[in-house]
């Protein structure tokens, strides 16, 4: 069974950091896509970053290009998200996600199979 569980979240004032972990089991880690997703109240879920395990490839939202990386300890079969310099318009729930293959355009919720419970995210001005 495929389970992620996603952690880290909290409160940040603008400015500041948080690290999101998305720990992963029940499938070959190194086969697959893990994704960072956020969802704003009354707003479409978009893609933030994604990491392919298997060879390390990386992808940025314009948004968040810069101030957050995306890393990947794929012993612990973890997915970090360290983010910084933290801004209002981050508020959200972030949202880890799971897909086989490698990186190959921007990440949409649609090609996801497997996602964690989401963690809160809240940014204050």
């Amino acid at each position: 069974e495929v389970q992620l569980v996603e952690s880290g979240g909290g409160l940040a004032q603008a400015g500041g950091s948080l690290r999101l972990s998305c720990a992963a089991s029940g499938f070959t880690f190194d086969d697959y896509v893990i994704g960072w997703f956020r969802q704003a109240p009354g707003k479409e879920r978009e893609g933030v970053s994604a990491i392919s395990s298997s060879d390390g490839s990386t992808y940025y939202a314009n948004s968040v290009k810069g101030r957050f990386t995306i890393s990947s300890d794929n012993a612990k079969t973890t997915v970090y998200l360290q983010m910084n310099s933290l801004k209002p318009d981050g508020t959200s729930v972030y949202y880890c996600a799971a897909r086989l293959g490698v990186i190959t355009h921007t990440p949409v919720p649609s090609c996801y199979a497997d996602w964690g419970q989401g963690t809160q995210v809240t940014v204050s001005s």
